[in-house]
């Protein structure tokens, strides 16, 4: 700036001073639109699962921190693990009828803890059953949490993959709110026969962060998907925001959890790609902007006991 503005010619009376605040103005604009573009400047096409990957978002210094989870798996199996058909069928949206004060920090692992498959971690192994795997998850813990502890038990996925013909394609994606309903119509293995009818009833959450919260508040963890990008496969700790990579497809996970972390909203998750990914099998996800639509599609239901 100060090159440009040396530029300009004196005029006979030697007052350069208006000159230069004149194109100060008029260039002012032009400097703000270069920030402006300086920052909406898209990241570099960088492939996932590489050290450059992890390099660049390290580098950004956000609010997560990445590195290597997936050592010598080629790219297509690790897409293969998002089996969530996006914006697929939901449920009836169940609207609360009143408002617990909330806490600043919830978590169902401590909140619960009699309840052991809060707590536990699965592995969907090669097969695209995330939305099965975030089902069955949740259904077994809230079994627990309405029993008071009294009923513990370990739902099948297999179960669920197998028999829901309507749930969509088993190992090649499904849609979570369609098992949700199998379950309310049908039963599954391992809490009950079939057609025991396991389930009261199962509903959609409106996609407002306070009633999500209130959800996973008074009755346990919930399913929800999102939009996986390259970067997220290299979460290794913080609050997880999308800032570079490629769309890899729809994944389904288990909410169990919320708060702040550095003063960043979070969603506190369980994934379902073993204990070796991510933290311990965790992570936590942006809360309250709808980050990767995690707040778009959440779905639940409530057990029905004898």
């Amino acid at each position: 700036m100060q090159c440009v503005l040396n530029l300009l010619p004196e005029n006979k009376s030697g007052n350069t001073r208006i000159g230069r605040i004149i194109m100060m103005v008029s260039i002012l604009p032009f400097l703000l639109l270069l920030i402006v573009q300086a920052q909406c400047i898209p990241p570099p096409p960088l492939a996932p699962l590489t050290n450059e990957m992890v390099q660049y978002v390290n580098h950004l210094n956000t609010t997560w921190k990445a590195g290597h989870n997936f050592e010598g798996v080629p790219l297509g199996y690790v897409k293969h693990l998002c089996g969530t058909i996006l914006h697929g069928p939901r449920q009836p949206v169940r609207q609360l009828r009143f408002q617990p004060e909330l806490p600043k920090e919830f978590d169902s692992r401590t909140a619960w803890p009699r309840c052991p498959t809060i707590r536990e971690i699965r592995d969907q192994g090669i097969c695209g059953s995330c939305w099965a795997f975030g089902a069955v998850e949740s259904i077994s813990d809230r079994f627990c949490i309405h029993s008071k502890g009294k009923v513990n038990v370990h739902i099948a996925a297999e179960d669920l993959l197998s028999c829901c013909d309507s749930c969509g394609m088993g190992c090649n994606g499904g849609f979570p709110a369609s098992a949700w309903e199998f379950w309310t119509r049908s039963g599954l293995v391992t809490g009950g026969n079939y057609a025991s009818k396991q389930g009261e009833k199962s509903y959609s959450i409106s996609s407002n962060e306070e009633q999500i919260r209130t959800e996973i508040y008074l009755n346990g963890p919930v399913e929800a998907d999102f939009s996986v990008y390259g970067d997220f496969l290299h979460y290794k700790s913080g609050v997880y925001q999308h800032v570079a990579g490629s769309l890899m497809g729809g994944h389904a996970i288990r909410l169990l959890g919320f708060g702040e972390e550095g003063g960043t909203p979070y969603w506190l998750a369980a994934n379902s790609w073993n204990t070796d990914w991510g933290d311990g099998g965790f992570f936590k996800i942006l809360r309250g902007h709808d980050e990767c639509g995690i707040e778009s599609d959440i779905v639940a239901g409530t057990p029905k006991l004898e």
